[in-house]
């Protein structure tokens, strides 16, 4: 059965947002396309690499194509909880106490080295993150939606990072590293230069709400009864001894992934194909202790993978 027309101008405009995106952060077309999906099943990320990757890049790349509104924290030792959140200072004029908003009401969040920053200083997105909203003197305010945090956070074996607790790794749907370029692309970017300028350079691929749009249509993406039970038998599988089992919470991650590759693929529907084409990247960081390599998660999430029949 051919996809509905809806599905089929969807697939196109992604296409475009993945051409742009591949121009800029040159030969990584699969974790590109993985940070796609997870803005579009309305996710957080995580992006655990060395300094000097295209982190940043990648992040500012993201919000423009997406016509998007942008903020970047470094997230240092002394960086506090109002810096981020923003605060209420006395205003003369009207007698009063006035909110200025910090930097996390944007569309894109990018929270730079987010492992350098103090546990309270990141125990304040856990509010964000979960409810889309932030508590300051008593009173809740809502973010923008749509509202994406992308965090960034140097290895363990750095100098002045500390894993992040796990209730902030559960936060994030999906955890990636872009690794080092190829030789043909490292051989591109050497030659035309530093690609910050052409993220920022950058112009919308969408039109205004367009996103929004998409991503009401990943809920309506058919999730058949097999498939279903596919994905609840691999949260079954991972709870067999494992140190970290997987939660319901990291099931409903998956399938809103697994939805958003499959709308990526032009198709109303999911196969088990788009589950285990998400896998990897949504489950790595919740099976493995916070201070694991990316290596070792996958490797975990790969031996419940293949031990789970596909139907």
């Amino acid at each position: 059965m051919a996809p509905s027309p809806h599905i089929s101008t969807a697939s196109k405009l992604l296409g475009e947002i993945h051409k742009q995106l591949d121009s800029i952060v040159l030969g990584k077309t699969e974790v590109t396309r993985l940070a796609v999906t997870c803005l579009l099943a309305q996710g957080h990320l995580l992006i655990e690499d060395a300094p000097g990757l295209g982190k940043s890049t990648l992040a500012l790349a993201l919000a423009k194509t997406f016509g998007l509104n942008f903020n970047k924290v470094p997230c240092t030792n002394d960086l506090l909880p109002s810096d981020l959140l923003g605060l209420s200072i006395w205003d003369s004029a009207s007698q009063s106490m006035r909110f200025t908003p910090g930097p996390i009401f944007t569309q894109v969040l990018l929270a730079d080295e987010l492992n350098r920053a103090p546990s309270k200083t990141q125990s304040a997105l856990l509010e964000a993150m979960e409810e889309r909203q932030v508590s300051v003197d008593g009173v809740s305010r809502a973010l923008p939606n749509p509202f994406f945090v992308i965090a960034t956070q140097n290895p363990m074996d750095q100098v002045g990072v500390s894993p992040l607790p796990e209730s902030q790794m559960d936060r994030f749907m999906m955890r990636l590293t872009l690794g080092y370029p190829s030789a043909e692309a490292e051989i591109a970017l050497l030659r035309g230069g530093d690609r910050r300028g052409s993220a920022i350079g950058a112009t919308s691929v969408l039109p205004p709400d367009a996103l929004q749009s998409l991503q009401s249509m990943i809920e309506k993406i058919h999730l058949a009864e097999p498939v279903l039970k596919y994905v609840q038998q691999l949260l079954s599988a991972s709870r067999n001894g494992a140190t970290r089992p997987l939660s319901p919470r990291a099931g409903l991650a998956l399938i809103r992934a697994a939805r958003a590759e499959a709308l990526q693929s032009g198709r109303d529907h999911v196969l088990p194909d788009d589950v285990q084409a998400v896998w990897s990247a949504v489950v790595s960081h919740r099976l493995g202790a916070s201070h694991d390599s990316l290596a070792k998660g996958a490797q975990l999430a790969q031996a419940v993978l293949i031990g789970v029949a596909a139907p």
